[in-house]
């Protein structure tokens, strides 16, 4: 519409200005070399314009003539592109599909016809990858990542490539290069970091930690998280070797994360060591009421030097004053253990009296087995302990990837994960599984109950002041955690005995697969039963 406007303006315009100038007489004289050429200015007007669009008219038609080539070459260029394009396309469907042969046919058509395209790169690759062979994967990559627009692809497909033939060296150092280029790729920044926690590297792990936090890659609670499990690390491999620092590392990392066991139960040990009893017993109660733990309690229990087991027991019944609810069993457990070994019989089994329904677990059953030994001396007390020790639930212990730990470890042994222990009692056995072992448990106990009826009291060595309780599995293990419980009798309590014999009984564990005890009087039950001499 508007140039339909204007194509009649323009026309108008002209019109009139041409009758303007014919309605005008004149004349237009030209003297030249000895010619004299005489016109109307109309004339003269009109000629001049005809001239102009001759002009104009030879030049657009040489412009066209002189630019054909160049046209020429950018249509079949335009069609050489779009050829290629469609072989691109083609060949990553056929990579995405997993055809070997229409991948490997398009990758070399889309090479001949575009070069210098990143695709193509990435499509011969993939198809290299897809044939099995990977140096030619490799050499393409590399010459990727030695082109500026392609060198991130580059450098991303060889630390993949370098990760899949377990070449860790070199997977670090594609990952480094690619993060020194540019922080903000989060696959080489999370690649590092993973590499180096698999490695132990816990300074460069925490500094690759701060540029994923400066690039806002991960969450800050999570960050906090990571650094106080690297800072505990720190501190672990230095307790022994530098006390002011690995005090200090694991003081940064219970302030970041004051439900981390290790970092508190460190630094309690270590202030402890240090005299600082106050300090040291302020961070284990923190940790304490909001993660209940065996160290913790072991810890705070020897938090001040030179306490003998009154005061210890007196200390533990403070802190299990402080005990959540979801951790009660913790506390009475702890109270149990510090009342054992100040001989406070009735303590202990007050501590442990609520939980000793239904199916308490064998940490408590072992403990119950030691009052009873240590207490009445009543063998058949103990041996019921001991049996229900037996098949018992599992206690708790540090777990990852169905790996379980005596110890704490920041990383997982099987995939290298940071922070994958957990403190949980491993999966037990479906029930219709663990009824055969039960129904076997008590066969062995009554074998060894019957071998054992000439003894008058049986006699288990306490542990140590200071020693903690551990459950450890390798990966490996097929069978069910079975706790041995020893039991002690104390002279001062139990009756003399006429017979200068102690003797330890020894449950040894058994695979799911166990057919059950051997008949009675065999050689291996004979071997299971270790007779020691008392002093």
């Amino acid at each position: 519409m508007w140039r339909l406007t204007l194509f009649v303006l323009v026309t108008g315009v002209a019109a009139v200005g041409l009758a303007w100038v014919a309605d005008k007489p004149g004349a237009l004289t030209v003297e030249w070399l000895g010619y004299q050429l005489e016109t109307s200015v109309f004339a003269a007007g009109l000629a001049l314009a005809v001239a102009l669009l001759s002009v104009l008219l030879m030049w657009s038609l040489l412009r066209y003539v002189l630019s054909r080539p160049a046209a020429l070459a950018e249509l079949m260029k335009r069609k050489r592109e779009k050829r290629g394009l469609d072989a691109l396309s083609r060949g990553l469907i056929a990579v995405s599909a997993g055809d070997k042969d229409q991948a490997r046919k398009f990758s070399s058509q889309a090479y001949k016809l575009l070069p210098r395209e990143p695709l193509t790169g990435l499509l011969r690759s993939q198809s290299a990858q897809l044939h099995g062979n990977r140096a030619a994967a490799r050499e393409i990559f590399q010459t990727m990542a030695e082109a500026p627009g392609t060198e991130m692809l580059g450098l991303r497909g060889l630390f993949l490539e370098a990760k899949r033939e377990n070449e860790t060296e070199a997977a670090r150092q594609f990952a480094e290069r690619a993060m020194a280029r540019n922080p903000d790729l989060a696959w080489s920044v999370n690649a590092l970091f993973e590499l180096q926690c698999k490695a132990g590297d816990w300074a460069g792990a925490l500094r690759t930690l701060d540029v994923a936090r400066r690039q806002k890659q991960i969450d800050k609670p999570v960050a906090a998280r990571r650094r106080a499990v690297l800072l505990t690390a720190q501190a672990m491999e230095a307790e022994d070797a530098d006390m002011d620092r690995a005090r200090e590392l694991a003081l940064e990392a219970h302030k970041l994360a004051p439900e981390l066991v290790p970092a508190a139960a460190i630094a309690g040990r270590v202030m402890a060591s240090q005299g600082d009893a106050t300090r040291a017993t302020r961070v284990l109660a923190k940790t304490w009421e909001l993660n209940p733990h065996p160290d913790l309690a072991l810890a705070y229990a020897h938090a001040r030097l030179g306490e003998g087991p009154r005061e210890r027991l007196k200390r533990v019944k403070h802190l299990a004053q402080w005990t959540p609810d979801h951790g009660k069993v913790e506390g009475a457990i702890a109270v149990a253990a510090a009342a054992i070994e100040a001989r406070a019989w009735d303590e202990a089994r007050t501590a442990l009296e609520p939980y000793l329904e239904d199916r308490p677990p064998a940490r408590i059953c072992t403990a119950m087995a030691r009052i009873e030994g240590g207490e009445t001396g009543d063998q058949g007390r103990v041996r019921e302990w001991l049996a229900r020790a037996v098949h018992a639930p599992r206690d708790p212990a540090w777990s990852a990837d169905d790996y379980i730990s005596s110890q704490w470890a920041p990383v997982s042994p099987i995939t290298g994960r940071l922070d994958a222990f957990e403190w949980k009692a491993p999966v037990e056995l479906l029930a219709a599984a663990r009824e055969p072992l039960v129904v076997e448990a008590a066969g062995e106990l009554a074998d060894a109950g019957a071998a054992q009826q000439d003894m008058q009291s049986v006699e288990v060595e306490a542990p140590e002041a200071g020693a903690r309780d551990a459950v450890a599995q390798d990966a490996g293990e097929q069978h069910s955690g079975v706790q041995v419980a020893e039991v002690e009798r104390e002279s001062a309590d139990a009756p003399a005995r006429d017979d200068p014999l102690e003797t330890e009984i020894f449950f040894p564990p058994r695979a799911p697969d166990d057919p059950g005890p051997e008949p009675e009087g065999s050689d291996d039950q004979e071997a299971a039963k270790a007779k020691l001499p008392m002093p």
